[in-house]
Order: C-alpha cells, then sequence, then structure tokens
C-alpha cells in the first residue's frame, strides 16, 4: 500500500515483513497544463529533469540527471531524458533507480530535484508527482504530489538518506528556481 507524503513527511524504507529495501525507483511525471487561447484551449510541450545529487558529509560528490546517466560508482542510474512529459496520471515520465546495497558507504544522502529545463513555471504544469517503488516487486512504496503550481522553475522533491543500519525518505518538496540542478545547489542545502 502506498503512503501518500505531506511536505517534510518522512518514512523508513524498512520492508513491512522487516526486511530493507535493496532497490529502489524515483520515478516523475507530470503534464502540461492546457492553456486558453484565442482558438480554445492547447497545451505547450514542457521539459521537467529529474536529477539525484548524491552527498557524503553535506559535500555534493555526484550526480545523475540526463547527461550523466550512471553515477560514478554505478550504484544510481537515470533511465533517459523525457523533453515533452505526458504521463503525469501514474506512469513514470522520467526515473531514477537506485541500488541501496551497492550505495557507497560514505554517501549518506541522496537528494531528488526537478527542474523545468525550457524555463517554464510549475503554474504551467499539472498532475505532477514523483514516488518511490520498490524495484523489487514494483510496489509503489511513497507518492509526493505537487500541488498549487506556483511561479518558480524548480523543485527539490525529496530525499533518501542514512538512518541508523536503513534508509530513510523525506518528502521536501522545496520551491526553487533553475534550470539545471546546479542552479539549485544553494537550495538544496539547507535539507540536508
Amino acid at each position: 500500500m502506498s503512503i501518500n507524503l505531506s511536505k517534510g513527511q518522512a518514512i523508513s524504507l524498512q520492508k513491512s515483513d522487516g526486511g530493507t529495501l535493496t532497490a529502489v525507483r524515483m520515478g516523475l511525471g507530470w503534464q502540461a497544463a492546457p492553456r486558453r487561447g484565442l482558438f480554445g484551449s492547447r497545451t505547450r510541450e514542457i521539459d521537467l529533469d529529474a536529477s539525484a545529487v548524491l552527498f557524503a558529509d553535506k559535500q555534493p560528490v555526484d550526480v545523475v540527471f540526463f547527461q550523466h546517466l550512471v553515477s560514478d560508482d554505478g550504484s544510481v542510474r537515470h533511465t533517459g531524458d523525457n523533453v515533452v512529459g505526458g504521463a503525469g496520471q501514474g506512469g513514470d515520465d522520467e526515473a531514477i533507480l537506485v541500488d541501496l546495497q551497492r550505495v557507497p558507504v560514505h554517501i549518506d544522502q541522496i537528494v531528488f530535484t526537478v527542474n523545468s529545463f525550457t524555463g517554464q513555471t510549475f503554474a504551467e504544469v499539472q498532475n505532477a508527482f514523483c514516488r518511490l517503488v520498490d524495484e523489487t516487486n514494483a510496489q509503489e512504496l511513497a507518492r509526493y504530489t505537487l500541488t498549487g503550481g506556483g511561479s518558480y522553475t524548480a523543485q527539490i522533491m525529496a530525499k533518501v538518506h542514512r538512518s541508523g543500519s536503513g534508509w530513510q525518505m523525506t518528502a521536501i518538496g522545496g520551491a526553487a528556481n533553475g534550470r539545471t540542478f546546479q542552479d539549485l545547489m544553494p537550495a538544496i542545502l539547507p535539507y540536508l
């Protein structure tokens, strides 16, 4: 059963049987909001990009995004760039896979961001979400839905971080501005 997360809410990534998750997928979906024009409603393609920034002791040490699809150690992998969106209602438009067992011990946090590479604001996006899926059985564990649009072009979505001997996910939902993950680094730091 999936948990609908609210901003700032955290969940443990322990399985209900007491085991630990070994591989997860952070999926991102969105649709362009229809705009009313002189000749009726129409939509404009929106290129949102999912990124995962790997941190060790609050220092960025690697990143996975559309131009660097696999982390240097191979534990985090982006499935590819989607430049138009469209799923928005359940399926993932972009996804980042994390093999939790292979994440090097010095990596203590992985922060997931989404940014509008084409510069449209989230006021022009609808049905946007990120979701965490147990990659071993395709079961959705948690979903965080972006609501309310806004005049920002990026969002710090969530983070997966070490908690004792396991991992925990926290929904962040922090609005930011920037076309790439590099632009978002100052906005990410307060959430570490």
